[in-house]
């Protein structure tokens, strides 16, 4: 039972949507969404809100089906929404909270960060992400809704690698589409 409690600490639990990241990204796609889908489950909708806006973004990246993708897309931005609304940024860890994660791209190996602070960095790739399941969905005005909102979170970034690269994703799919969705330099 202890072992259990401590695997789905913060840090446990990151460790392990970590490890199914890189079994993924090594190639055992199926693999990776069997790990994931059973911290899901272990987590469950009630879970934290960074773990399970984490989860579901890398969860999407496992699907075969562009809809399940979406689904998955959907429910990520669903939890970072509501752990944002539910702590502004400025409020501290909620009682008994101790687990910390990295932004995307921001620093090197070990940094670590308010989860808030990470979530509010995931929001540019979470609308983007969206944006490529309506287009691959044949639904090119949703798709630009969703660029309009990952160009507005992004210029909320700091400066850096991952900001630009998030740009250059942003400009790419603009492109597919044939429109650009509000951009600004």
């Amino acid at each position: 039972m202890e072992q259990r409690l401590e695997a789905m600490s913060e840090d446990g639990v990151l460790t392990r949507i970590g490890q199914a990241i890189m079994l993924h990204r090594a190639g055992d796609r199926e693999e990776a969404r069997n790990r994931l889908s059973a911290l899901w489950h272990e987590i469950g909708p009630q879970g934290d809100a960074f773990h399970r806006c984490a989860l579901a973004h890398y969860m999407a990246d496992t699907q075969d089906d562009p809809r399940d993708e979406l689904d998955w897309d959907l429910r990520a931005l669903e939890a970072a929404e509501g752990f944002v609304t539910e702590r502004p940024l400025g409020t501290g860890p909620a009682p008994g909270e101790t687990g910390v994660a990295a932004v995307p791209g921001e620093e090197g190996p070990g940094t670590r960060h308010h989860p808030l602070v990470a979530l509010r960095a995931f929001f540019p790739s979470l609308h983007l992400n969206i944006a490529a399941d309506y287009a691959a969905l044949d639904r090119p005005a949703d798709a630009r809704a969703q660029l309009l909102r990952a160009r507005a979170s992004v210029n909320a970034l700091a400066d850096g690698e991952y900001r630009q690269g998030l740009r250059d994703a942003i400009d790419r799919l603009e492109l597919q589409l044939g429109g650009a969705a509000g951009r600004t330099p």
